[in-house]
């Protein structure tokens, strides 16, 4: 059996947004016990040059909700980037499951081969579906999910490897 584009991405970007709503609850929880400002931890960052959680946690949701209309041929939703709350990014995590969820396998029928064009960096990529989702949607997915949970890590909570996996 072939490993299909829709199995090595869907399902994995699911899993780890539902295991980042699920750190991002901890954290709300945690700012609460603590009695601090959750401001603190949605604007923490691991180093003065990298984004913040809240833009990681953005990022995250972009970076598998685009991907994943390119594969299967369909428009992305946008969504504003105006989350300042836990809440605001839990629901657009949400809003990005429930268009993972609604997606067609079948789309991803035979995008191996079929040519992906994306902009980045103020220019436009073309590869093809195999070497797309590879080398550039599910590194650059799995970069901003690891950077949301090394800033909740490095900021105090007590989350390990079964909260990233989920």
């Amino acid at each position: 059996m072939t490993l299909s584009l829709y199995d090595a991405s869907v399902p994995v970007f699911t899993q780890m947004l539902t295991a980042l709503s699920h750190n991002l609850d901890k954290a709300a929880a945690y700012a609460e016990q603590r009695k601090f400002d959750p401001a603190a931890l949605l604007g923490a960052r691991l180093f003065p040059d990298m984004y913040p959680l809240t833009r990681q946690v953005q990022l995250a949701s972009d970076n598998s909700k685009g991907p994943a209309a390119r594969l299967a041929g369909v428009e992305a939703p946008r969504f504003a980037d105006t989350e300042t709350s836990f809440a605001e990014l839990k629901d657009r995590v949400a809003r990005t499951l429930d268009f993972l969820a609604g997606l067609d396998r079948n789309a991803f029928t035979g995008v191996e081969d079929r040519d992906i064009k994306w902009m980045t960096g103020g220019r436009e990529r073309v590869m093809n579906g195999r070497a797309y989702l590879f080398s550039q949607a599910l590194p650059n997915f799995f970069f901003h999910v690891t950077m949301a949970y090394g800033i909740l890590r490095h900021n105090g909570l007590e989350v390990g490897k079964r909260d990233f996996l989920g």
